[in-house]
């Protein structure tokens, strides 16, 4: 990465600047809305619904009302929103005096990541003519870890844990005298991310205003956190806008950890977690915490669990002919099945209701997989 002295500040005005620097090599991907999914999630829940849930014996549903808009980062670049980060990361660092120089291109650059993020790289690097070493979780979706090869990065194996996969990083940037490029816990990767709420911002007033509504704009946006690179980018995103930015995660085997932390005060600093939305089995690093938490930027962490994950999966691949990962789907899960968020939106929301941002994180998941996914 490019040296923590030279990184622009955390807002939403180098948001911009990340944006125009990146804005050649990604896609300005659509943003969607689905009629069915948005009476659904402003549809009160039966008290069937609610059984065997978290919410069981709630005698008063919640009745939000949603309008949702979709920013379909699978159908970015390499399936996910990941590019935009990489681009940004590589192009600061090409412009770090005496990097390319002293010969920084040639060592090239290494991360660790279960697959997006490695894919990411690895794109960026090709295209800036640079090597890339990437480490990757032995149980990482071989879909991913084909792609990550076919870039052309080199690619070595560690085990399911961020400890593990930052131990073999780290021997890898000593054999190589590579840089490292970390998935998410860097100002660069979190500024680059975040140009994606930038687009979604300006894409739901362009699609308003075609559609001649009386209101105009988000008044919110939940998007996915694993290690939180994206949600505080996002945040960022919004900083001053008026529009309040949720995190959406797993809960099976603690993969909510953002959320634990939030609640507490207290950063979690360790997740091992086989959740089925594999790209959230990290934890919140410590620069996207000083957005999410410490700024307040971030209004707030929910969680669901797999059942919900899938659910929420089913209903895009059937309603919206959409394919996206198990970790895209975590912020509509919320939105559909999370009784106190929805509580929340019906109580702040009013008559009018809220106009709400859902992040689809990534498309990389292979027909094998999903079908696994539903035959359980």
């Amino acid at each position: 990465m490019a040296d923590i002295s030279t990184t622009l500040p955390l807002s939403r005005a180098s948001v911009l600047s990340a944006h125009e620097l990146i804005r050649p090599h990604v896609h300005r991907t659509p943003v969607l809305t689905n009629t069915t999914l948005s009476r659904l999630a402003s549809a009160p829940r039966s008290p069937d619904d609610l059984k065997g849930t978290r919410f069981e014996g709630r005698t008063t549903p919640a009745r939000p009302k949603l309008r949702l808009w979709f920013k379909c980062e699978n159908l970015q670049r390499t399936g996910a929103f990941k590019v935009r980060g990489a681009f940004h990361a590589l192009g600061r660092l090409m412009m770090e005096e005496g990097w390319v120089e002293g010969g920084g291109k040639e060592r090239g650059v290494v991360t660790h990541s279960s697959g997006n993020h490695a894919q990411a790289l690895a794109l960026a690097a090709r295209e800036w003519r640079t090597r890339a070493h990437i480490v990757m979780p032995s149980v990482s979706v071989p879909q991913k870890m084909a792609a990550t090869g076919g870039y052309g990065a080199s690619v070595y194996f560690s085990g399911s844990t961020s400890v593990e996969r930052e131990a073999v990083a780290d021997r890898v940037v000593r054999e190589t005298g590579a840089r490292l490029v970390p998935p998410y816990d860097h100002p660069d990767i979190m500024l680059g991310q975040g140009t994606l709420g930038i687009e979604l911002q300006e894409q739901v007033v362009e699609l308003q205003r075609g559609e001649a509504v009386g209101e105009e704009g988000l008044d919110a946006i939940i998007a996915p956190c694993g290690g939180g690179g994206m949600l505080s980018g996002v945040a960022l995103s919004a900083e001053g806008t008026g529009i309040r930015v949720f995190g959406a995660e797993p809960s099976f085997q603690g993969a909510d950890d953002g959320k634990r932390g939030y609640e507490t005060g207290r950063r979690v600093e360790s997740v091992s977690t086989l959740t089925v939305a594999d790209g959230l089995r990290t934890p919140v690093g410590e620069w996207p915490w000083k957005v999410i938490y410490e700024r307040r930027l971030v209004s707030g962490m929910y969680s669901v669990t797999e059942d919900e994950i899938k659910k929420a999966m089913r209903l895009v691949l059937e309603r919206m002919k959409l394919v996206v990962e198990p970790s895209a789907c975590v912020g509509l899960a919320v939105a559909l099945f999370d009784e106190d968020f929805r509580a929340m939106v019906e109580r702040e929301g009013g008559d009018r209701g809220w106009d709400l941002g859902v992040v689809f994180s990534g498309g990389n998941v292979g027909v094998d997989a999903i079908g696994r996914l539903f035959s359980e």
